[in-house]
């Protein structure tokens, strides 16, 4: 449904005076600045038209179209439900197709994962950064459906991980209001903050209740992405705020690079199995010079008992609680849309 434009002015105007605050949004260019441009969904029906999902497995590595009404088109593409199952959620002005969403498939993939991407980009299109808020409701409510299939026809909720980026994390979060059991593990990739952080109820967006382990991995953090911790684990990757290999002369572009190398420091972390170098960050995340950790004490001593070498994303063990800095090597296979 295409909005009028005597509604959407409305909206436009009572949003936007909240959105002056945020200049980092505003300079963005996300504001709605062409009404008749944006779509806001009105169904609250599922499967929905503007919403696909594509499976990929070790026998289906190409993808393949899935729909819950029709059952075969699951087992086709070879999900197994004694794999464990990543969702992967794009955030605002992405596709599935996204080369960063790609990137991360081809990660879990290479872990023998049952891997389903959303693709809701029909619903979150440039600039409409408003009604991509809005729609994200329709689209949590129908990878619920999804997810609540899968566990149907046999997948155990404790095997099924919903990782989203941006706008992604906070529909991950959003789909428990559709699930008569809580999720298990939910990975927030830097979870988007204009008009979230501050003015969003926590039904609305990702909140350390919306599953058991919820992990959040920030890299923008103040900007594009959230400031405050809202995970039952928080890692703040080289400060969490500004990534060192980010140096655009452009500061918009400096915050989208680092806001999307949240996906791809993921996906190397899960290609390689690698450690990070980590410290807790009690006061959360910081700006730091060049990726070094913040030592909060200048004690040998301290630093030798709280620097430790830490798994991040997928191999998290489920007890670890709390924020932490750590360090993570930039990798020169860290592809995103720059027009994104």
């Amino acid at each position: 449904m295409r909005l009028s434009s005597a509604f959407l002015g409305t909206v436009l105007i009572v949003l936007g005076l909240i959105a002056v605050s945020h200049g980092i949004f505003i300079n963005s260019g996300a504001l709605d600045l062409n009404p008749f441009k944006c779509i806001l969904s009105t169904s609250t029906v599922c499967p929905h038209e503007a919403i696909d999902f594509y499976m990929f497995t070790n026998l289906a590595r190409r993808g393949r179209s899935i729909d819950v009404r029709r059952p075969k088109t699951i087992t086709q593409a070879g999900f197994q439900p004694k794999h464990e199952t990543a969702i992967i959620i794009h955030g605002f002005n992405g596709t599935q197709n996204s080369k960063h969403i790609m990137y991360l498939k081809d990660a879990y993939l290479s872990r023998k994962f049952n891997v389903i991407t959303v693709d809701w980009f029909k619903l979150t299109q440039y600039p409409c950064y408003i009604t991509a808020l809005t729609n994200t409701r329709v689209v949590a409510q129908c990878t619920a459906q999804v997810y609540a299939f899968l566990t149907h026809i046999g997948a155990s909720r404790h095997r099924i991980t919903c990782v989203g980026h941006s706008l992604g994390a906070h529909i991950c979060g959003m789909m428990g209001n559709h699930l008569t059991s809580r999720q298990y593990k939910i990975i927030g990739l830097d979870p988007a903050r204009p008009l979230v952080e501050n003015h969003a109820s926590n039904v609305f967006r990702l909140t350390p209740d919306d599953a058991k382990v919820v992990q959040v991995i920030h890299t923008n953090a103040g900007k594009l992405g959230q400031l405050t911790s809202s995970g039952t684990v928080d890692f703040c990757v080289n400060g969490g705020r500004q990534q060192p290999y980010c140096h655009a002369l452009n500061p918009i572009r400096n915050y989208r690079c680092s806001h999307f190398l949240s996906v791809c420091y993921l996906a190397n972390i899960l290609f390689h199995h690698k450690k990070v170098i980590g410290v807790p960050c009690p006061h959360g995340c910081v700006y730091v010079k060049k990726g070094r950790l913040p030592l909060y004490s200048t004690s040998l001593y301290n630093i030798r008992n709280i620097l430790q070498y830490m798994h991040i994303g997928q191999d998290t063990p489920d007890h670890v609680t709390g924020t932490y800095c750590v360090q993570v090597d930039y990798a020169k296979h860290c592809p995103f849309n720059d027009r994104q």
